[in-house]
């Protein structure tokens, strides 16, 4: 692993443990070459993904891009951010475990909003007018709407 402040890549463990939520390994890593002591955070990853776009365009998925989209929905909502770390682990096991390497946008972003819609309805309405593409005030109006009816 690379130091992140000198770039030096002899860096030692010093100690390694698993996350609370034991979906990660927790190493405390030393520079010997900076003195640095700094903390990463490694990931089981069963399976690589990539992400097909409407366009047919692909990328690798990324799981922090996934969870910077579903926070910045969160933001300044009352989500505890462990919370949002299990439905975020949650998403990825599913894909993983899907038995698919290419996984469409468009199903990730449903993921998304079935995950916002149990965890918090501003944040879903929010994702919802990125990911739907609201252009005006009566999008708004016409999804609020929608809501009344799924969860009768």
């Amino acid at each position: 692993m690379r130091c992140p402040f000198c770039s030096n890549e002899d860096t030692q463990v010093k100690d390694s443990r698993p996350t609370d939520d034991n979906q990660a390994i927790r190493r405390r890593r030393h520079c010997p070459n900076c003195g640095a002591r700094f903390t990463t955070f490694e990931r089981v990853q069963l399976r690589e993904l990539t992400v097909v776009k409407g366009n047919d365009k692909r990328e690798p998925f990324d799981r922090d891009k996934l969870l910077r989209s579903m926070t910045i929905a969160l933001r300044k909502r009352p989500v505890d951010p462990e919370r949002l770390e299990r439905v975020v682990n949650g998403i990825v096991r599913r894909l993983e475990s899907s038995g698919e390497s290419d996984i469409p946008s468009q199903l990730i972003g449903e993921m998304v909003m079935d995950a916002l819609a149990t965890l918090d309805q501003v944040a879903y309405v929010r994702f919802a007018s990125v990911y739907k593409n609201f252009h005006e005030a009566r999008d708004f109006e016409t999804f609020i709407g929608t809501l009344g009816d799924e969860h009768a």
